[in-house]
């Protein structure tokens, strides 16, 4: 999974640039959620401890592992955090203006490199939004995303699915360990079982890898990854 997104927005983060802002609505993709992720304490329950475990990994990040190599094609450390952190920015912003009344960060041109502040500090603020958000009511309504918009529980589902991968990929490039809880895991595969089509998987343009057998009885981290198309057991090439 690289999680960008296919015509109508999600599987995950779009890689344009979010429209210009204005009055009128994008279309809604549909997007069915666990019921775990329609109630604002358990939502914020699942997101919370990923979100901080990813802070712990950014700020772990150093010049020298930014060549690095990554289980999420095509990125290296460098382009994953800002692929991650752009995102985030976005999401941060988005769940706080959920029907996209001003301005929006472009998360495509997001550079770590660039940005004036520190790469956890842009963790923790897009976590608090979207802490924020989930306590103040977003999961009632819908968020316009990029190109469309979701019910909040889809929303939140596609956040959490996103930083739940990500956050492993990151890790494990860097050789860190990433253990999220692993009823977000569950969670998190359940959402996307029921949003990723088969149209969406492989390819040179593919949104997602093709699914990765994983063997039984594996974790719910491993048989998610599994799913988005990761080997759990990546490891750069010697």
């Amino acid at each position: 999974m690289t999680t960008d997104t296919p015509p109508a927005t999600p599987p995950a983060a779009s890689s344009a640039a979010p429209p210009a802002v204005d009055d009128e609505l994008p279309p809604l993709f549909p997007a069915e959620a666990p019921p775990a992720l329609h109630d604002p304490a358990t939502a914020r329950a699942l997101l919370a401890p990923v979100l901080a475990a990813l802070a712990d990994v950014v700020a772990a990040v150093r010049p020298e592992d930014l060549a690095r190599p990554t289980p999420c094609r095509d990125y290296d450390v460098a382009a994953l955090q800002d692929h991650v952190l752009g995102w985030l920015d976005f999401f941060g912003v988005a769940f706080a203006d959920p029907a996209r009344r001003g301005p929006r960060p472009d998360p495509a041109a997001f550079r770590a490199a660039a940005d004036g502040r520190e790469p956890v500090e842009v963790v923790r603020t897009a976590a608090s939004r979207l802490d924020d958000a989930l306590a103040g009511g977003v999961l009632a309504g819908e968020v316009v995303v990029s190109q469309s918009r979701m019910a909040g529980p889809g929303a939140t589902g596609m956040v959490l699915g996103e930083y739940v991968v990500h956050g492993w990929d990151l890790a494990t490039a860097l050789g860190r360990p990433w253990s999220p809880p692993a009823d977000a895991a569950s969670t998190a595969h359940a959402f996307f079982g029921g949003m990723i089509a088969p149209e969406y998987r492989g390819g040179p343009d593919g949104f997602f890898g093709p699914e990765v057998p994983v063997p039984d009885g594996a974790s719910p981290l491993d048989r998610l990854l599994g799913f988005a198309g990761r080997d759990p057991g990546w490891a750069p090439a010697s």
